[in-house]
């Protein structure tokens, strides 16, 4: 990107947080009425040309003034916007709602679309916690008939998995309650692989049961990403960039089409190792379906352990700050939780 000048930089910042508010395109008199600008409009108008001409501005109409461009809105957000914090009150308030509705997962999925919704009145998404690795925590072997075996696997983070196993000869309550103990006692804590390496069992039944295990546990290598929790649409179809049908048409294609969400997040967000927020911006040249949104994406969990996706969905003309803020504070929130439930 090239260099600006400190007077540069100023503008671009005024006309974005301008056209944020007003969705107006921003002349050089009302830039210098609006922030009090202490040079003229003269001098503002020569410096929206070059911004102009670098491509970070763009002039819908010969005599209309400036709106951002993508690149405008990249420079913001990567090289003048800095680190940003949500107000304390907005804080105290949200980790309140999240107190409030305990530790249920679900709850804390549907709260945090809902409170990411509100606050950057735009639309949002959150994706339960994947679990990256299934760790064995308990087996119970339920009698359920002569032949028939009920078969419960607890995982870590309270993952419950059942199925019925059907035995060739009838074996008591008693039987398999010591199968269960001596199964729990050799698999706690440990992981599909390690499981695997275990020598077999002498003991057919158990030699079964740690087979139905295994089965259970690979299911979860290659899972796709939790399911996921929207809010917030009709934020995104009111605003004026939407009043499109082609556009509107776009932004719910986004949402619903889950393939789509699947491959954005995996390549954005979940094959990364960062930690941080992911700013999108007219689809990065990647996706036509976001070519006039923006969205901010980030990862909450306990990394190797359990990891989830959570973001919004809105115009490009956003509030980068606040909405980024936002969801910050919210993966930090969220990541607790499942610390909490993980470890349990």
């Amino acid at each position: 990107m090239s260099e600006l000048t400190e007077r540069q930089k100023i503008i671009l910042a005024l006309v974005i947080r301008s056209y944020t508010e007003t969705a107006q395109p921003v002349g050089s008199v009302r830039l210098v009425e609006q922030f009090n600008l202490d040079v003229s409009s003269a001098t503002v108008r020569n410096e929206l040309v070059t911004l102009t001409d670098l491509g970070f501005l763009r002039q819908p109409h010969t005599s209309a003034g400036r709106i951002p461009t993508e690149d405008g809105y990249r420079y913001f957000v990567r090289q003048l916007m800095g680190h940003t914090d949500l107000p304390a009150p907005t804080r105290r308030m949200i980790t309140h709602q999240f107190y409030q509705a305990g530790t249920d997962m679900e709850r804390w999925m549907r709260l945090a679309a809902s409170v990411l919704a509100h606050q950057a009145q735009a639309a949002s998404l959150v994706t339960a916690p994947r679990t990256v690795r299934a760790f064995f925590k308990h087996l119970e072997l339920i009698s359920t008939h002569s032949h028939q075996v009920l078969l419960v696997l607890v995982l870590t983070g309270g993952e419950v998995r059942q199925q019925m196993l059907t035995l060739a000869e009838p074996v008591s309550q008693e039987q398999l309650s010591a199968v269960a103990g001596a199964i729990n006692e050799l698999c706690n804590g440990k992981d599909y692989e390690t499981i695997n390496r275990i020598p077999k069992p002498i003991k057919a039944l158990e030699q079964d049961v740690i087979k139905l295990i295994l089965e259970d546990m690979h299911k979860f290598i290659d899972i796709p990403t939790g399911e996921l929790y929207r809010d917030g649409l009709t934020n995104v179809l009111s605003e004026p960039e939407f009043s499109e049908v082609d556009l509107t048409r776009r932004a719910l294609h986004i949402l619903e089409e889950r393939s789509l969400l699947d491959d954005l997040l995996r390549r954005t967000v979940l094959a990364s190792d960062s930690e941080g927020v992911h700013v999108i911006i007219g689809g990065e040249g990647n996706w036509e379906e976001l070519r006039e949104c923006s969205m901010v994406l980030a990862r909450y969990g306990v990394p190797g352990l359990a990891m989830g996706t959570l973001g919004i969905l809105g115009p490009m003309r956003m509030p980068y700050g606040r909405t980024i803020s936002t969801v910050r504070f919210v993966a930090s929130l969220l990541s607790d939780l499942v610390e909490d439930v993980m470890t349990e």
